[in-house]
């Protein structure tokens, strides 16, 4: 099933004439529970990936765990709409220790699936995700891993692995993607509207329009950063977000290059400010407003993942050389 994200409830251009001059364009990716093969664009789903090709690992030190989920569990609990139970890590595979652990899959993206993803380096256009399972440092930062690779030649081996290297236990439920359809869908998005995004000037304008959309209709009003700017969710190019930080100027550190945005994954797909932004597919036409949204929790967190709380994790790639070091910034 296709996904239309319905018109803005507002003309942004009509209401904010210099934006058209920042106007940008977005493919939202609507993942949806289903069962992706490893020759799909997907979130979750297994991953393209060669029988005798190292699995990617994180050579980190981790921080120790006690007890944590077992994935079958966590997916068994998740479609009977329980809780998984926790288990004692077992002793000689704890964390915390020297041994490599082997990255989790998170996405994989082929060009020819997705508009607006723009090829890897060498022409490579299958875009492969992953994530460390466990935190690091005092700060439970996280590690992440982007592998770029020619689908044709992937898809021409005639083993694959199956399936892949993974700790036995997550130390968190939403540490599991679900496995994910994705309905990738190009629509229009502005910049986010803060110091140093957008002349000073036009963002006292809408700031002036929000205050006035508040007064005259409430707390729930529309607003330009959740209604008109940027879609929720998970996306490919467009402007990132900026809600938990502020802006940030994002450059490469290998050569300055001022670095461009590959992939938000957004840990939710609606929220009560953005709920204009369901497609129409997963509303209902007898009601409006809120009442109209479709689908509860798979919905909402189709996912199942979180990056941080209530935050976005954008990709950044340079543009001058894509072999550049990605940068993962979570805001």
């Amino acid at each position: 099933m296709t996904r239309t994200t319905p018109a803005r409830p507002i003309s942004v251009e009509t209401v904010f004439p210099e934006l058209t001059a920042y106007r940008g364009r977005v493919t939202r990716l609507h993942p949806r529970r289903g069962l992706p093969g490893a020759r799909d664009s997907h979130v979750g789903g297994p991953m393209l990936w060669l029988y005798d090709e190292p699995w990617p690992v994180c050579h980190e030190q981790h921080q120790r765990e006690t007890e944590g989920y077992a994935p079958d569990e966590i997916l068994t609990a998740r479609a009977s709409g329980g809780w998984p139970p926790s288990r004692p890590w077992p002793a000689d595979a704890a964390p915390g220790t020297d041994a490599p652990v082997p990255f989790g899959g998170l996405a994989q993206l082929f060009c020819r699936d997705v508009p607006g993803l723009p090829p890897g380096p060498d022409g490579a256009d299958l875009a492969q995700i992953f994530r460390c399972p466990f935190v690091h440092g005092l700060h439970h930062e996280r590690r992440y891993h982007l592998r770029w690779r020619k689908a044709e030649v992937a898809e021409r081996a005639g083993r694959f692995l199956d399936p892949p290297p993974r700790v036995p236990l997550l130390r968190s439920e939403h540490e599991l993607p679900e496995p994910c359809v994705l309905h990738p869908e190009e629509v229009d998005t502005y910049p986010w509207a803060e110091d140093g995004v957008l002349p000073a000037p036009l963002i006292a304008r809408i700031d002036a329009w929000d205050d006035a959309q508040i007064s005259e209709h409430g707390p729930h009003a529309l607003n330009y950063q959740g209604a008109l700017s940027i879609p929720p969710g998970w996306r490919v190019g467009g402007f990132p977000s900026w809600a938990s930080t502020g802006p940030m100027a994002i450059d490469c550190a290998s050569c300055a290059t001022p670095m461009r945005l590959l992939l938000t994954a957004g840990g939710e797909e609606t929220d009560v400010d953005s709920h204009s932004w369901v497609p129409l597919e997963d509303r209902d036409p007898s009601w409006r407003g809120n009442a109209a949204v479709q689908g509860g929790p798979f919905l909402a967190q189709p996912t199942r993942l979180r990056f941080g709380r209530d935050r976005d994790l954008h990709v950044f790639v340079c543009p001058a050389d894509q072999g550049h070091t990605p940068r993962w910034i979570l805001s």
